[in-house]
């Protein structure tokens, strides 16, 4: 089985990094890493060396985890939230860990959340890491 994490490479994303490392250590599990990107040049193997040495970063204090990247581009916000259910599904993890934070009322109305998207789409339980 595999933990599989939302990755973004914003603030809520290191916590959530740091706790599906923990769980996948755990768990005996490997790693899988979904990161969806909204740039063209998100598939340039740049960009995926750039990702890959932030998230190195972190998992590289944890011996034993295996871990994947996984990629996909959107243009909008609906397109990111449906392309990270999809690599969910695709990869099937045993538990999806996901990074939140505080939003206000309005905030959530006019932009929506990533976390609730996934909360509500993920066929496999879903870990949520409030950003500190």
């Amino acid at each position: 089985m595999t933990v599989a994490v939302v990755y973004a490479m914003t603030p809520t994303s290191r916590p959530a990094l740091i706790e599906a490392v923990a769980e996948a250590t755990r768990r005996g599990e490997d790693l899988a890493v979904l990161h969806v990107a909204g740039s063209a040049d998100a598939r340039s193997d740049a960009y995926q060396k750039s990702i890959s040495e932030e998230i190195g970063k972190v998992i590289a204090s944890a011996d034993g985890v295996d871990w994947k990247l996984h990629l996909r581009k959107a243009a909008s916000d609906a397109e990111v939230n449906n392309a990270l259910v999809g690599l969910i599904e695709d990869v099937a993890g045993s538990v999806v860990v996901v990074g939140a934070r505080r939003r206000s009322p309005i905030g959530k109305a006019l932009l929506g959340s990533t976390a609730q998207s996934v909360v509500l789409g993920a066929s496999s339980p879903v870990l949520v890491v409030k950003a500190s």
